[in-house]
């Protein structure tokens, strides 16, 4: 057909200038590479414990098979409502304010779709997750940054919060124990951000993905904190703390309206999670806090062998309270985060990932997971430890 014209790009524009994550870009390179020790990924080391994963066997063996609520189980919800209960003093009603989602990450994109218009502000604190810039632009809100810093522990201090608040904004999105940095925040931080949401009208994001794995005494929820349990949105799920990546089940809970938008967009768009994950993450909650507990005491002992193995190489590394990440300043190398991740890998074999790939105030440092075996870290910090000699001794 000669009058044909040749395809134009068909991507919407907003799509199309969404860069790829960082976290992956370094994943892909690993996989294709041979005896690489790979601190790049936020995935637990171990494998499901088995009561969980039998749990997921049964389910399959009677013939559950089929959709469920777009809600999710009731019996999940149950459980999960009770957990929160029980472990954050927390209360939701299963009914209505509790929606399972595939993974925390489908959760996050609903509760940013479910509240964002055109032109409205979500700020949340860098460095941070990957996904969070990318999800508020692709819901057409702006994305508004607060620079959280190593002499602070990487904590957000809320009056530098105050000063980013607009008549636009609608949300605050807090991701403590941090990923990429294993910052908490203190009690009083806390409640300082819970008053500035209630003085500024504005609703609290809490990706608490992360909060089982916290070393040492656990900061209240902020959803506790006057008048903030009708103003938080509680993410969360199974993939960190039960080592159930591949399962793809997480919940957000949360005021029923808000919770009731989501699930509408959960409802056209995946249906519901997959039954199988939903009755082994029910297995979890009632059955598998002490290998959590377990796995959260492994992850300290590794914690501690890879800061102090960081400080002794002359990298300097923060002791992090939760989460199972370190975040190393490497400035003293001369090298920026990506030189240094990238040559690491190509002369050591050793897989980092740049700290500006979780916001530009990520220049100057890499994120390692310890969520790895306690050999693969120590010849992983034996190699970090000869590439910083060979670059300090040119």
């Amino acid at each position: 057909m000669s009058d044909c014209k040749s395809p134009r790009n068909f991507v919407s524009e907003h799509i199309d200038i969404l860069p790829k994550s960082g976290i992956r870009k370094f994943f892909d390179i690993v996989s294709t590479m041979k005896d690489v020790i790979s601190l790049s990924v936020g995935e637990p080391d171990f494998v499901t414990p088995w009561t969980i994963r039998e749990s997921a066997l049964f389910s399959l063996e009677k013939g559950r098979t089929s959709y469920t609520s777009n809600l999710g189980t009731l019996s999940l919800r149950k459980a999960v409502c009770d957990y929160l209960a029980r472990d954050y003093a927390v209360e939701y009603d299963p009914k209505s304010e509790c929606l399972i989602t595939v993974g925390v990450s489908e959760a996050l994109d609903l509760v940013i779709r479910a509240i964002t218009a055109p032109g409205d502000e979500i700020i949340f604190h860098e460095p941070c997750y990957v996904s969070y810039v990318p999800e508020i632009r692709m819901a057409h809100g702006v994305p508004v940054s607060v620079n959280t810093y190593e002499k602070n522990a990487f904590a957000l201090d809320p009056d530098d919060l105050e000063k980013a608040i607009t008549p636009r904004t609608k949300a605050i999105l807090l991701n403590f124990p941090c990923n990429p940095t294993g910052a908490v925040l203190t009690y009083e931080q806390t409640r300082r951000i819970a008053e500035i949401a209630c003085k500024y009208d504005l609703l609290v994001i809490a990706d608490d993905i992360y909060s089982e794995l916290t070393y040492g005494e656990r900061t209240p929820c902020i959803a506790t904190f006057p008048g903030m349990r009708e103003r938080t949105v509680l993410l969360h799920g199974f993939s960190k703390a039960f080592a159930m990546t591949g399962f793809r089940i997480g919940y957000a809970c949360g005021p029923q309206k808000v919770i009731d938008a989501m699930m509408k967009i959960h409802q056209y768009t995946m249906l519901c999670a997959s039954v199988t994950a939903q009755d082994a993450a029910e297995e979890a909650l009632k059955n598998g806090c002490n290998a959590m507990a377990s796995m959260r005491q492994e992850y300290l002992e590794r914690r501690n062998v890879i800061v102090k193995g960081f400080n002794e190489i002359g990298l300097p590394c923060l002791t992090p309270n939760g989460a199972f990440y370190v975040f190393p300043n490497i400035t003293s190398t001369g090298m920026t985060s990506q030189e240094f991740a990238v040559e690491l890998l190509k002369r050591k074999n050793v897989a980092v990932v740049p700290g500006d790939a979780f916001g530009e105030c990520g220049s100057g440092y890499i994120r390692c997971s310890y969520a790895t075996s306690m050999e693969g870290i120590r010849e992983a910090l034996k190699r970090i430890g000869d590439f910083v000699n060979e670059i300090k001794n040119k």
